[in-house]
C-alpha cells in the first residue's frame, strides 16, 4: 500500500531528519529526502517553498520539539538521576541498532557552515537553548540554584552529543559510557551533595 498523499510532508520532514542523522546536513538533498520518502515531487515546492533550507530547518526544529518532549518525559521521574541516565541508554540503543551510523541532526546542522541558509545554524542553537533551559528548569526543581542549573544543563547537552560523535568515529559505546558515568558523579553530588 502506498503512502497517502496528504502524508507528504510530514515523510519528508521525517526523511530529512534521518538523513541528517546519517549522513549530515550537507548531503540531505531533496533528490535524497524524496527517494527516502516516496514523497511526490511536485509536493516540496507545495509544502517548502524556501526549499532544501525550510526544508531543513523545519526537520530541525521537529527533531528538536521530539527531543524536548522527551526530556519534559523523562523529567518527570522521582530521581533526575534517573532521568539522565535514560537519555544515555536511549542513545546507546540509537548507536547499536544504526552500527553506529546515526548521530543528532541538530548537531548535524550546527557542525557544517552554510553560508546559503545562515538561519540554519541559528535553529539549532535555538534548538539547544530550548533543551537546556528545559533541563535547567528540572534542576531548579530539584533543589540546584538556578546559575548551576543552567551550567549543568549546557554540560549535560555537551557531553551527551560529544560522546555520540565519539562513539560514532571510534565504532563504541566507550565514550557514552564513560561520559554517563561522570555526569552521574557530578549530579549526585549537584542533587545531593555527595
Amino acid at each position: 500500500m502506498s503512502p497517502r498523499r496528504s502524508d507528504s510532508r510530514e515523510r519528508m520532514l521525517r526523511g530529512a531528519s534521518e538523513l541528517l542523522r546519517e549522513y549530515g546536513a550537507g548531503a540531505t538533498s531533496i533528490d535524497r529526502v524524496l527517494a527516502r520518502t516516496g514523497a511526490p515531487r511536485g509536493s516540496v515546492y507545495h509544502h517548502f517553498p524556501g526549499g532544501r533550507a525550510q526544508l531543513i530547518e523545519e526537520a530541525v526544529t521537529r527533531s528538536g520539539d521530539l527531543m524536548a518532549r522527551r526530556i519534559d518525559a523523562a523529567m518527570e521521574a522521582e530521581d533526575p538521576l534517573e532521568a539522565v541516565d535514560s537519555f544515555f541508554a536511549l542513545w546507546r540503543q540509537r548507536l547499536a541498532e544504526s552500527d553506529y551510523r546515526v548521530g543528532c541532526p541538530v548537531v548535524a546542522v550546527a557542525a557544517e557552515t552554510n553560508d546559503e541558509a545562515p538561519q540554519l545554524a541559528r535553529s539549532a542553537a535555538a534548538v539547544f537553548a530550548r533543551w537546556q533551559k528545559t533541563l535547567a528548569a528540572h534542576f531548579c526543581r530539584h533543589g540546584v540554584p538556578q546559575a548551576r542549573s543552567a551550567r549543568l544543563a549546557a554540560f549535560v547537552i555537551a557531553a551527551l552529543e560529544g560522546a555520540v560523535i565519539l562513539c560514532r568515529a571510534e565504532q563504541t559505546t566507550a565514550p557514552l559510557d564513560a561520559a554517563a558515568t561522570e555526569l552521574r558523579e557530578l549530579l549526585s553530588h549537584a542533587f545531593h551533595g555527595r
